[in-house]
């Protein structure tokens, strides 16, 4: 693999390091985009692999498709509770969110928030994610622009808008608060500057208070704020700001960061692979499953944590009562035991909807349908302005373990 550098570190060859103390938890590998051989070793030569020290602590690692729906499957062995990021949250500003709860408060609590982005209502959002969609391509520059900032950013922080029910000019402040909510030590991010994270977060509940109090007072809506204010098992949330607080970091994150970073990997991966291209210009009905691949392959969030509840014996491993378990979505969507050459992006892959992008079990994403529709979307209408997508020069990553993102991909499109 030779050596990269990000930010003045250099990146090891995986296979020139002691197994027994690799750690796959360092954000430097990921925004390098050198984690893939990292993990290649591990699940090669311990698929469930013990990390004895890392910022985080020690924890266990989960890396082939089938552990990972193991793991994630059983939540009475391994528990979302408290923490779903590998490093553990503040103990002077935790944030309960119900992605971090077990039943039935995450049941329930999820249950409330769930009627925005069903099916029903998916009907109402698809013309105005469509609406959106051609605004943004109709006036992009005809020169060099960063795609993530242009398209990325900008549809999916309306669509918040939209899911919120803000006014759209207040909709950057939810792509800012999104970026404090993940720019944590829990994803290996150094450096962290918390008394400004948490001031930051804190005007993010401050914005959302204030709408809790209109909303309580009025007939329920299809917003998030609405259905969580009138839900029997919600509405004293407020009781508790910081969860109310958590839940909103939670709804954001997950409304943006996700469909955002599969937008920019979408064009890059294009541009990338030409033959992939052609491939959907030829045939449009491709774009669904070409959705599904760009998910797979770019992983938008490349872990969750679970904590061991009890004593755990999984396959051969005494996994103890508290231990950190974390499942690598990352890994488990290029397990060559699984995937037929995973590292190739291929648009009419057969199994591209079985990627683990979104979760499984009783914490599958909730609003993977609505994060599916804006991509498609996308795409249809990007087909018929677009000869090509180029991307000049070599894409920026987001420094994270937790979000596979890019903070600037470069480009320019040639239109019909």
């Amino acid at each position: 693999m030779g050596q990269a550098a990000t930010g003045g570190m250099k990146i090891p060859d995986p296979y020139s390091l002691p197994l027994e103390t690799l750690d796959v938890s360092k954000a430097a590998l990921f925004a390098a985009d050198a984690h893939g051989e990292y993990f290649r070793r591990l699940r090669q030569e311990a698929p469930i692999h013990y990390c004895p020290d890392s910022m985080h602590g020690p924890y266990w690692s989960i890396t082939t498709y089938e552990d990972i729906m193991a793991v994630d499957t059983n939540h009475a062995d391994f528990s979302s509770q408290d923490n779903i990021v590998i490093g553990d949250a503040p103990e002077d500003f935790i944030t309960p969110m119900f992605i971090a709860q077990d039943p039935p408060i995450h049941d329930d609590q999820r249950k409330a928030a769930q009627p925005a982005v069903q099916r029903p209502q998916l009907i109402v959002l698809e013309p105005q994610i469509r609406d959106h969609v051609c605004d943004i391509l109709d006036n992009l520059p005809d020169g060099e622009f960063n795609w993530v900032d242009t398209v990325s950013r900008e549809l999916t922080s309306r669509m918040l808008a939209t899911l919120f029910d803000i006014p759209q000019a207040d909709r950057y402040k939810l792509t800012e608060w999104s970026d404090v909510a993940t720019t944590a030590e829990g994803a290996g991010i150094e450096d962290v500057d918390a008394e400004a994270r948490q001031a930051e977060l804190m005007e993010c509940l401050q914005y959302f208070a204030t709408l809790w109090g209109e909303r309580a007072q009025k007939p329920p809506q299809m917003d998030f704020v609405s259905l969580l204010a009138h839900n029997p098992n919600t509405k004293d949330m407020m009781c508790n700001p910081l969860e109310f607080l958590g839940n909103l970091m939670l709804l954001i994150v997950g409304g943006n960061d996700t469909t955002r970073n599969s937008i920019s990997a979408g064009v890059v991966q294009m541009d990338r692979n030409p033959a992939e291209w052609a491939k959907l210009k030829a045939d449009p009905s491709l774009i669904p499953n070409m959705v599904a691949e760009t998910i797979r392959f770019q992983t938008p969030l490349g872990h969750m944590r679970r904590t061991a509840a009890r004593d755990v014996e999984f396959k051969g491993h005494k996994i103890r009562e508290g231990d950190r378990v974390v499942m690598w979505y990352v890994s488990g969507n290029r397990d060559e035991a699984f995937w037929g050459d995973p590292d190739v992006y291929r648009i009419d892959r057969n199994e591209a909807r079985r990627h683990m992008s979104f979760g499984f079990g009783i914490h599958r994403c909730m609003g993977n349908r609505v994060g599916e529709m804006q991509l498609r979307i996308l795409w249809e209408e990007a087909l018929k302005r677009f000869d090509r997508i180029e991307v000049i020069g070599e894409p920026e990553r987001v420094s994270s373990n937790f979000v596979m993102g890019y903070e600037e991909v470069m480009t320019r499109v040639h239109r019909k």
